[in-house]
C-alpha cells in the first residue's frame, strides 16, 4: 500500500492499490495557486525575514505617508469649506480623517496578518487582494481572486496616475503664475506643461522609495510654511467669524466629500510605504501620527483660508496671498515644487504594480533598462482619476477575519466593514461628481 498526499488545503491521505492504473487526475491544485498557506502552529517572523537593500525609518516613513496622503488638494480645500459651510466642514474634515486612517490601518493589518499566514515578507495592494480571497473563506469564490487582483490594480492605476495629471496642470499653473502672472492662457499652459517633461522625467527615474525620503520632507516642510502663510495672511483682514456660514447646502456637502477625500486620501501608496519599513510593526503609530498632520493641515488651510478670503476666495489658496511682496512668489515656487516631489511619491506606487506585469516579458538582466523606458512611456500617458480604494480593505478584512478571529460577537466585524464599505461607496459617488464638475466646468 502507498500513502499519496493529496493537493488540497486540508491534508489527507488517500490509499492507493498500485496494482490498479489510477483514473486520469487533474492537474495539482496548488500547481495553480500563487500563496501557499502556512498552519498557525508555524511561528514566522516577516519583520526578521525581510530583507530591503534600502530600507526607511520611521522618520522617513513618516515624511511619505503625510507626501502621500496629503497632496495637492490642501491647495484648494478651502474652496472646499466654501461650498460646505464652515463648521460643518471643519467637524467633517476629522470624520473624514478618522475613516481615511482606519481603512488604511485594516488594510495593512489584514497584510501583516496574510504575511504570517503564507510566509512572505511583503505584499503589494493586488497581492493582499488576490491572496485574500484565494485562501479565503469561500471555496467557489476562489476562482475569482485574479479578477479581484485585476480589479485593485485598475483602481490604483486610475486614481494614482490620475492624480499624476492633475498634478502636473497645478505646477504648470504654479510656474505660469509665477513667471506671467496670469493663468488664462491655456496654450502657454500646455507649453508649461512640455517643459515639466523632462525635469519629471528624470525626478521619476529614481525607482527607491529611499532616495525620494530627503525630497519629500524638504517638501514637508515646505507645506508647514504655507500653513502658516495662509493663516497669517488671511487673518489680516478676517470678518467676524459669526458672520461666516456654517451650513450651506446638500450639494455643496457632496462636494466638499469629494474635495477633501482627493485631498487626504493615501491608500495607494500605504503598502509600497510599509513594505519599504526597516521595522513594519511600528507602521500603525507612524500612520496614526502622520494622519493627525494631515489632517490638522487640512483644517488650518481650508478654515482659516475660508474665514479670511471668503467667498472670493481662489485657489490655489496662494492666489489670495499679497502680491506686493516677494514672500508670496517665493511661496508659490516652494508649493510647485511640494507638488512635484508629490508626483514622483504618487506615480512610484502604480508603476510598481504595472513593472510586476510587463518585466515578465524582458530578460532580468535587462531589466534596469526597461524600467526607465516604462517609466517614461507612462508618463507620457493621459490618465483619469477614480476614489475605488475605500472599498477593498473592508472587503479585504472581511475575507482574512472571518475563519480567524471570525465575526466576533453579533457578528459586529462584519456590521462594521458593511459600513465601512457603504460609506466607501458613497465617497465613490462624490469624487466622481466632484471630478466631472470640475472637468465640465474647466471645458465652458
Amino acid at each position: 500500500m502507498e500513502l499519496t498526499p493529496s493537493h488540497n488545503n486540508h491534508t489527507q491521505t488517500e490509499v492507493v492499490d498500485p496494482r490498479i492504473k489510477p483514473p486520469p487526475q487533474p492537474p495539482p491544485i496548488d500547481d495553480q495557486k500563487k500563496f501557499v498557506y502556512h498552519h498557525n502552529k508555524e511561528p514566522y517572523d516577516f519583520v526578521a525575514e525581510r530583507s530591503i537593500k534600502k530600507p526607511t525609518n520611521v522618520l522617513e516613513t513618516f515624511g511619505h505617508l503625510i507626501k502621500g496622503c496629503l497632496g495637492g488638494g490642501i491647495l484648494g480645500i478651502h474652496e472646499a469649506y466654501m461650498k460646505c459651510g464652515l463648521w460643518t466642514s471643519l467637524v467633517l474634515t476629522i470624520i473624514f480623517g478618522f475613516y481615511i486612517t482606519y481603512c488604511v490601518h485594516i488594510l495593512v493589518k489584514s497584510a501583516q496578518v496574510l504575511y504570517r499566514r503564507l510566509h512572505l515578507t511583503t505584499m503589494s495592494y493586488p497581492d493582499v487582494a488576490e491572496a485574500s480571497l484565494e485562501i479565503g473563506p469561500f471555496p467557489k469564490l476562489r476562482k475569482y481572486s485574479k479578477w479581484f487582483r485585476y480589479a485593485v490594480d485598475l483602481a490604483i492605476c486610475i486614481d494614482l496616475f490620475g492624480a499624476c495629471c492633475v498634478y502636473q496642470i497645478i505646477i504648470a499653473k504654479t510656474i505660469q503664475q509665477v513667471a506671467e502672472g496670469n493663468e488664462d492662457d491655456v496654450n502657454r499652459l500646455r507649453l508649461y506643461v512640455l517643459v515639466l517633461l523632462v525635469p519629471i522625467l528624470l525626478l521619476c527615474m529614481i525607482t527607491t522609495l529611499k532616495y525620494l525620503a530627503p525630497f519629500t520632507l524638504l517638501a514637508d516642510v515646505f507645506i508647514v510654511v504655507c500653513v502658516v502663510a495662509t493663516v497669517y495672511y488671511s487673518m489680516r483682514d478676517a470678518p467676524p467669524i459669526s458672520s461666516v456660514p456654517g451650513w450651506k447646502d446638500a450639494i455643496g456637502l457632496f462636494e466638499f466629500s469629494g474635495i477633501v477625500i482627493f485631498s487626504m486620501e493615501g491608500i495607494g501608496v500605504s503598502l509600497p510605504i510599509e513594505n519599504n519599513m526597516k521595522d513594519p510593526l511600528k507602521f500603525p503609530k507612524v500612520l496614526c501620527a502622520s494622519m493627525c498632520v494631515v489632517v490638522s493641515f487640512l483644517i488650518l488651510v481650508g478654515f482659516f483660508g475660508y474665514w479670511g478670503f471668503g467667498e472670493r476666495s481662489r485657489s490655489p489658496v496662494t492666489l489670495n496671498f499679497p502680491i506686493d511682496s516677494i514672500f508670496p512668489l517665493i511661496l508659490k515656487c516652494l508649493m510647485g515644487f511640494m507638488i512635484f516631489i508629490t508626483f514622483a511619491l504618487n506615480f512610484w506606487a502604480p508603476f510598481n504594480l504595472v513593472w510586476h506585469y510587463v518585466s515578465k516579458k524582458h530578460d532580468p538582466k535587462k531589466h534596469w533598462l526597461w524600467e526607465r523606458v516604462y517609466r517614461a512611456t507612462f508618463i507620457l500617458g493621459a490618465f483619469c482619476l477614480s476614489n475605488m480604494g475605500f472599498i477593498f480593505p473592508a472587503i479585504i478584512e472581511l475575507l482574512v477575519v472571518w475563519e480567524d478571529p471570525g465575526l466576533g460577537k453579533y457578528k459586529w466585524r462584519l456590521w462594521k466593514n458593511i459600513i465601512v464599505l457603504l460609506i466607501g461607496v458613497l465617497f465613490f459617488f462624490a469624487g466622481t461628481y466632484s471630478n466631472l464638475k470640475g472637468l465640465i466646468s474647466s471645458l465652458k
